[in-house]
């Protein structure tokens, strides 16, 4: 699809090809600047700072969630008043510290701050990529772009996850790994000042010829009427929204405690890297392929399929004790995720107005990375009163159920697949 308008402004993947090319590797920045973390800082709590119960251990990632979940309300609301671009740039800025803080944090302290202002720099940058992808191509191909979004930033994670796994190896948990993420900012921040251009007035141009698809999701509604639409009355936007949540959930799981388990069973750092970065790397590559999936054949099955086949690695993980079930497992987790992932924003867009579509996505990532705040303390009380493979348990049956929730609750029909004519526009 393209649409043309006053100014030049274009809608559509190929018609804005250069600009999406460009988001998709900032978000892959995004992505390595989080991945940075995901293999060494578990280790750092246990090996440097001796935090002997696993909820103060996984403090960092509730203050991550926690911070950016906020973080991404604000987003959607600042980059409607503002624009995207400044967002994004002051994303970037914001991270400056991170590296630094990792590095010589004295106390356990400083790492749970440093991890508050990444998690309000994640909540710019990445709230904003999405936004921008969205804002260039228009209806018809959301959820592709959404897959390249996506899958940019999960690659990156990976791919830094067993970098520093490596590099921790060699060379200790501090300052190498870190080193990684202080470069990944510093290009970031160069590339959204120096080539990114606004696309603000795209969004403005799309909302001139949307349709809504529903009475109640029209042009003309508050930021609270949007907050209540995407969290509680809309049943398609509600029900993204808690799979979002339960989807990061466990998630805030996997970062946490995963590496701790492997460790206890005796595998290396390198062993550890490879799993820490086996799950991200399917998820990110697997959303190149679920994306433009759910254009062609809707949203539902693929959410409802995706947060069952979450809930059966998790069992997986529970259940086993080898390095071998582990990344079979670590395979599935990654599937799962990457069925989901693109296609709950997709399907944000499909009922929010360009008016206010910013603002819902803001809401719903607002639910989706609280998740890991709610993770993070659900699964560090269960691994202190019962043991890691207990709670990785628990979180397995509430998957299978968000999986379920969705299946009752959200509509079916709010995507109208692409047809092959529309594919070639």
């Amino acid at each position: 699809m393209s649409a043309n308008a006053p100014g030049g402004i274009r809608l559509g993947l190929g018609q804005n090809i250069a600009q999406f090319t460009l988001l998709v590797a900032i978000n892959a920045l995004v992505g390595g600047t989080l991945g940075q973390e995901r293999t060494v800082l578990p280790l750092l709590a246990d090996q440097v700072f001796h935090l002997d119960l696993y909820t103060s251990a996984l403090t960092y990632i509730v203050a991550f969630g926690l911070a950016k979940a906020a973080t991404n309300y604000f987003a959607g609301t600042l980059s409607d008043r503002y624009g995207r671009k400044p967002v994004l740039v002051a994303g970037w800025l914001i991270a400056v510290p991170v590296p630094l803080m990792l590095i010589f944090g004295p106390s356990w302290g400083w790492i749970v701050a440093a991890n508050v202002i990444l998690g309000i720099s994640q909540g710019l940058t990445w709230s904003t990529t999405v936004m921008m992808k969205m804002d260039l191509v228009g209806p018809n191909r959301r959820g592709l772009a959404m897959g390249f979004n996506e899958a940019a930033g999960y690659l990156g994670v990976a791919g830094t996850a067993l970098a520093t796994g490596y590099i921790a190896a060699e060379y200790g948990l501090r300052p190498g790994p870190f080193l990684l993420g202080a470069a990944f900012i510093a290009l970031g921040l160069g590339l959204s000042v120096l080539f990114v251009r606004e696309t603000h007035g795209h969004a403005k141009v799309e909302a001139r010829s949307h349709v809504s698809v529903h009475a109640h999701a029209g042009s003309d509604l508050t930021s609270r009427q949007v907050f209540t639409l995407t969290s509680f009355r809309d049943r398609s936007l509600s029900s993204v929204s808690q799979a979002g949540m339960v989807n990061n959930l466990n998630d805030g799981l996997a970062w946490g405690l995963f590496p701790l388990l492997f460790a206890a069973a005796g595998l290396s750092i390198e062993s550890i890297g490879i799993l820490a970065a086996v799950y991200p790397a399917v998820w990110g590559a697997g959303q190149l392929i679920t994306g433009g999936l759910s254009d062609r054949i809707g949203r539902k099955r693929l959410i409802v399929g995706g947060m069952i086949v979450q809930a059966v690695a998790l069992g997986l993980v529970a259940a086993g004790s080898s390095f071998g079930i582990w990344l079979v497992a670590a395979v599935l987790l990654g599937a799962g995720t990457a069925m989901v992932y693109p296609t709950l924003l997709a399907a944000i867009g499909d009922v929010a107005h360009p008016a206010w579509r910013a603002r819902s996505v803001g809401i719903y990532r607002l639910w989706r990375d609280g998740g890991f705040a709610v993770g993070a303390v659900l699964s560090g009380l269960l691994a202190d009163a019962f043991g890691i493979p207990a709670a990785v348990a628990v979180v397995a049956a509430l998957t299978a159920a968000s999986g379920l929730v969705v299946a009752v609750r959200m509509r079916g029909d709010d995507h109208t697949p692409r047809t092959r004519t529309a594919a070639a526009g």
